[in-house]
């Protein structure tokens, strides 16, 4: 088991009391096929829940990643505007997008385990 938290939208969150590291899952980047370009956003960039943060384009699709939080950016992955396949190389760990300092307490009572998340893409295949 790992301390991430799932979307349905194939996000990943690691919090650290009120940051939050977000990126896409194995299952997400494996989709994608091999990632391309990414136009990650500013820093202090006040974002919503739900607001399209991230662009990616692949070989593949072009899509959007939205902000799992209310909050802040505070940090963005420089390395991958020049090495964007950080994100299908090790996309819960070097591949991250960016951190989020959140205004708000979380409900994670939304998010999904990484149990809960395996049965979510298993449905899919």
């Amino acid at each position: 088991m790992t301390d991430l938290k799932f979307t349905a939208d194939h996000e990943w969150a690691r919090l650290d009391g009120d940051i939050a590291t977000i990126g896409i899952t194995d299952y997400a980047q494996d989709q994608l096929g091999d990632l391309v370009y990414v136009e990650l956003p500013e820093t202090g960039l006040n974002v919503t829940a739900g607001q399209e943060v991230v662009v990616i384009e692949s070989v593949k699709a072009a899509g959007d990643i939205k902000s799992p939080f209310n909050g802040t950016i505070i940090e963005v992955n420089e390395r991958l505007g020049e090495e964007p396949e950080k994100v299908n190389e090790d996309p819960t760990g070097e591949g991250w997008f960016y951190r989020i300092q959140l205004s708000s307490d979380v409900d994670l009572d939304s998010f999904m385990d990484e149990s809960a998340y395996q049965n979510l893409v298993s449905s899919l295949d």
